[in-house]
C-alpha cells in the first residue's frame, strides 16, 4: 500500500461523536511510552502527524486520521504508567472500552508491545479481554532496533510461550522500528488486504 494521504479528523472523548463513516478503521493502542505514536507516523511517512512526547500519557483523546480517502487509523490513548489521576484512568478506560464495543467498522486492533520486555501483565490482561469479546487484533512488537538480533528473536519467542499458555495459537504479529520503517510495509499489506475483504463483502 502506498500512502497518498493522510489527514487528521476529529479529537473526541465520545465514541458517539467518532466520524458517521463506515469506512474501516483500524486501532492503535499500547502501554504509554511503546513508541505509538513514532509507528503511526513511521506507517503514514508523516513526521508529526501523531503527536510524539517523551512524557507517557500525552493521548488522551480518540483521535482518527484519514488514510488515501479509504480509511481511518485511530490512535487511542496508552494504558498504564500515565502520568494522570486514577479519575482520568478510568475516564480513558470508559471510553475506550465503549469504543472498541459500538464500532462496528474496527476490522482489527493493533496492540503495541516494547520489544524490550518480557511479557506485562497488564499488555497480557488487555489482549485477554479483547479475546473475550470477539474483537479481532493483531500484536506489533515495537522498537526493534534497540535489541541485538539474538536478543529480539529471544523475546519474541518467550512471548509467543507466555501467550501459548492462555491461547490456541499465537496471533498474528509483526516486527517493527520508527526508526529504520522495520516492519512498515507487513503491516500497511495487512491493512490493504483487510481493506479489499471489507469491500468484496
Amino acid at each position: 500500500m502506498i500512502i497518498k494521504s493522510s489527514e487528521f479528523v476529529v479529537s473526541n472523548s465520545d465514541v458517539a461523536k467518532c466520524p458517521n463513516s463506515k469506512l474501516p478503521e483500524y486501532a492503535f493502542i499500547g502501554r504509554s511510552n511503546v513508541g505509538k505514536s513514532s509507528l503511526i507516523n513511521m506507517l503514514t511517512a508523516r513526521k508529526s502527524l501523531a503527536k510524539t512526547s517523551g512524557r507517557p500519557g500525552k493521548t488522551q483523546l480518540i483521535n482518527h486520521f484519514l488514510i488515501n480517502k479509504e480509511w481511518h487509523l485511530v490512535d487511542l490513548p496508552g494504558y498504564g504508567y500515565a502520568r494522570v489521576s486514577k479519575s482520568i484512568k478510568k475516564t480513558f478506560q470508559k471510553f475506550i472500552t465503549q469504543y472498541f464495543e459500538h464500532r462496528e467498522q474496527m476490522l482489527c486492533a493493533f496492540v503495541l508491545i516494547d520489544s524490550r520486555h518480557n511479557p506485562q501483565p497488564i499488555d497480557l490482561e488487555f489482549m485477554q479481554w479483547l479475546g473475550e469479546h470477539g474483537i479481532p487484533f493483531c500484536i506489533i512488537f515495537t522498537k526493534a532496533d534497540k535489541l541485538k538480533p539474538n536478543a529480539l528473536t529471544r523475546n519474541i519467542e518467550v512471548y509467543k510461550e507466555k501467550m501459548l499458555e492462555i491461547w490456541v495459537e499465537m496471533p498474528v504479529y509483526f516486527v517493527t522500528s520508527s526508526t529504520n520503517d522495520l516492519g512498515r510495509e507487513e503491516v500497511l499489506k495487512y491493512i490493504e488486504n483487510l481493506n479489499n475483504q471489507f469491500i468484496s463483502n
